[in-house]
């Protein structure tokens, strides 16, 4: 029973530095995904409201602070806090260089570009 008991400790305290790594892979990500969106110059619509770029990563930044717990990934933190409003459910969009679209579709591109240049 010892033995067990002790093995499920070891096995449970090798995983633990994958969870970190995780972790700190999402939160570098999500990092980068907010410095793309105050960085990238184009216009963001929030329940009917346009927003600089700066404006929407700071509202992101907020949005990801208080809602971390629900964004265990860079995925989820797309999926889950900005891709729409958490208030009216409205989806967010964004308009670069004259092409609206789903700010969801806009970011996940973003987050793929970024894991294959790293």
């Amino acid at each position: 029973m010892y033995r067990r008991g002790a093995l499920l400790i070891l096995l449970f305290a090798l995983a633990l530095p994958g969870v970190a790594a995780a972790d700190g892979q999402a939160e570098t990500e999500v990092t980068y995904l907010l410095q793309f969106v105050a960085a990238s110059g184009c216009t963001f619509v929030r329940n009917g409201d346009s927003h600089h770029s700066a404006e929407a990563a700071d509202h992101l930044r907020m949005k990801y602070k208080r809602g971390r717990r629900y964004a265990d990934t860079a995925e989820q933190f797309i999926d889950r806090l900005a891709s729409n409003s958490s208030w009216s459910g409205k989806p967010y969009t964004v308009t670069c260089a004259g092409k609206t679209e789903a700010s969801s579709a806009w970011l996940h591109r973003a987050l793929e570009a970024y894991r294959q240049a790293g």
